[in-house]
């Protein structure tokens, strides 16, 4: 789902971070709801206070078992779009673009994983009801770590054709060597993540980060995807062009149009309003791509011929993966082998890893508004940071090809549903477990034709360079300093990585291992873009209103919090007496017992 920038301002949410993050706007949040005071209404009472959010379930609510379900898989269809987005773009790469069995397994185990990282972030992290799923700030780090000549894709050769049960084992190992890469240095670059939040500097790195070192980050995400949504697209553009004007259609002409429904509630029926495009944009979008191919397929519109334009379209292309699939299939960890490291994939990786924590941040104070609970405090923020990377292990060990990350589109929908317990997105994360076991499930995806996933992309990663640049709306944007660090930056980071892969070999320095690192290093577009964003903005001379440092922290909620607010909804359950017990326990900058609650 996308929203817009006036949806988010009334969501009391901003552009930032990828993945469609939201921060929060708290210099206009008035006084915040404290979570004891907010019990289910039945009916309509009176009117919040500006900037007050009016819950029918707070975060520490407990729903009807049903309206959990219907709830948790509402949160699932909303994330279903950035979910699978990942091992559809990592397919070509990893060489397994023709190998159904690989991909269902693939998107099995990243809902799968998903599902272990939001009920393990909703338990002991942040302990607010956020989604975690895959991140598009690992993308770019793992398309560069994968471009390296040892991990460029074999033809095939002609004894594929004459021994197939051998040529399928090859081709297993080929891909399963790839991704055990990316795995090793994604385990290996979460450890980074792991101390920024268990150590509590996270406050201490974010200092010297401010917008113009996010802005050309975030933004490089976005522009260095547009050669996979072109040859998704490319393969019919009528199909991904119709794709795109759906999604265009329910995100933003129907936004505002409420659907009518009918709901069993107080032991009757009632009548009422649901922005059921606005929720549902991107699915909707997709499936009508989807049915479109199906009806094109079946009355033989499209060509036959695999070498005719059009042919991707067809949704018979890959039947065979739904027939082939098992009913179940338990990912589990070390299934496609044991994780190699490489110092060039870690340090590549890690790039990712910081902007993945730097949007995350945001989305915590988001979220925590959005659910009728006060601004989290130090403990909690540490906390969910590190259970984000102990998530992106986790992603690593079972081999997802990615890591987690927040979900600002499932905290958005929290002010829309105006249901902000944590009950259903841990019901969330169980459908996703439940669903990720169902090999079937996995492969019916795999029968998407191109075009509709590159009309898809096309939207989700325009939206994603775009939320990149919204970050200099707390610049000084007449100051001819700010427009060389961004240009520059942005720049250099399209520049470099092109004329890198233009001129293969062209590092040499004797070292093998070095020429990997500066390899995989520049031709990361995010890396150049946020290296040269943050070495530029905290050494070229510039007042702190003229760079946005003020304004973009106090948007991303990087001040003291209320002292009088009950901050009990973040405490660790089962752990109070032994955090009283144990006095050394209030040095640990990550639980609820530490001195600086604020």
């Amino acid at each position: 789902m996308h929203i817009t920038a006036e949806e988010k301002i009334e969501l009391g949410l901003k552009d930032q971070g990828t993945d469609n993050q939201g921060f929060t706007d708290r210099e206009s949040d008035g006084e915040t709801l404290a979570t004891a005071d907010l019990q289910p209404h039945t009916e309509k009472e009176e009117e919040p206070e500006e900037g007050g959010v009016d819950l029918v379930y707070a975060l520490n609510d407990r729903p009807p078992w049903y309206l959990c379900i219907l709830l948790g898989f509402q949160h699932y269809i909303l994330a279903f779009g950035g979910i699978i987005a990942v091992p559809l773009i990592l397919a070509e790469p990893l060489c397994i673009a023709d190998n159904n069995v690989a991909k269902s397994q693939l998107i099995s185990t990243i809902f799968f994983v998903s599902g272990l990282a939001t009920l393990l972030q909703t338990a002991v992290g942040t302990r607010l009801p956020i989604l975690q799923g895959g991140t598009f700030s690992f993308i770019t780090p793992t398309l560069a770590i994968l471009a390296l000549p040892k991990w460029q894709c074999p033809s095939a050769g002609p004894e594929a054709l004459t021994n197939g049960t051998a040529a399928l084992q090859q081709d297993d190992e080929v891909w399963m060597s790839r991704m055990r890469e990316i795995q090793g240095a994604i385990l290996v670059s979460s450890l980074l993540q792991i101390f920024l939040g268990f150590s509590g500097l996270v406050g201490f790195v974010l200092k010297y980060i401010g917008p113009l070192a996010i802005a050309p980050t975030i933004n490089l995400i976005g522009l260095s995807l547009f050669i996979e949504a072109g040859k998704k697209s490319g393969g019919h553009w009528g199909i991904a062009a119709l794709t795109v004007c759906l999604i265009l259609l329910f995100s933003q002409y129907l936004s505002k149009v409420d659907v009518p429904m009918i709901a069993y509630k107080d032991k009757k029926w009632t009548v009422f309003q649901y922005p059921l495009f606005k929720l549902f944009s991107a699915l909707f979008g997709m499936c009508g791509g989807w049915l479109l191919c199906f009806l094109l397929t079946v009355f033989e519109v499209l060509p036959s011929k695999a070498d005719e334009y059009g042919y991707s379209a067809r949704t018979d292309i890959s039947l065979d993966a739904v027939s082939t699939a098992p009913w179940f299939h338990v990912p589990y960890p070390g299934q496609w082998g044991v994780p190699t490291v490489s110092l060039s994939s870690v340090l590549g990786m890690m790039a990712g890893v910081l902007a993945s924590t730097m949007e995350s941040i945001g989305d915590y104070y988001a979220c925590a508004r959005l659910s009728g609970a006060p601004p989290p405090p130090t403990h909690a923020i540490n906390r969910g940071i590190a259970v984000e990377g102990i998530g992106c292990i986790l992603a690593a060990l079972w081999g997802t090809g990615n890591g987690t990350t927040s979900y600002s589109q499932n905290i958005a929908a929290l002010g829309i549903t105006k249901v902000g317990s944590r009950l259903v997105l841990q019901t969330t994360g169980l459908l996703m477990i439940v669903l990720g076991i169902f090999g079937k499930f996995g492969a019916v995806f795999i029968t998407i034709p191109d075009p509709v996933i590159g009309g898809m992309f096309l939207v989700m990663f325009g939206m994603i360079a775009a939320v990149g640049i919204s970050n200099l709306q707390y610049v000084d944007l007449n100051s001819s300093r700010n427009l060389l660090i961004l240009g520059f930056s942005t720049f250099s980071g399209l520049v470099l990585p092109t004329w890198f892969h233009s001129n293969p070999g062209i590092i040499d320095t004797g070292v093998k291992e070095l020429d990997q690192v500066i390899v995989v290093l520049f031709t990361t577009h995010m890396f150049i873009g946020g290296f040269f964003g943050f070495i530029l903005d905290n050494t070229i001379p510039g007042t702190d209103k003229e760079r946005g440092i003020k304004k973009w922290r106090d948007s991303v909620g990087l001040v003291d919090g209320d002292a009088n607010s009950d901050l009990s909804c973040y405490d660790i359950p089962f752990t109070g007496r032994l955090l009283k017990r144990f006095r050394f326990l209030q040095m640990l900058p990550f639980l609820p017992s530490y001195k600086n609650r604020q």
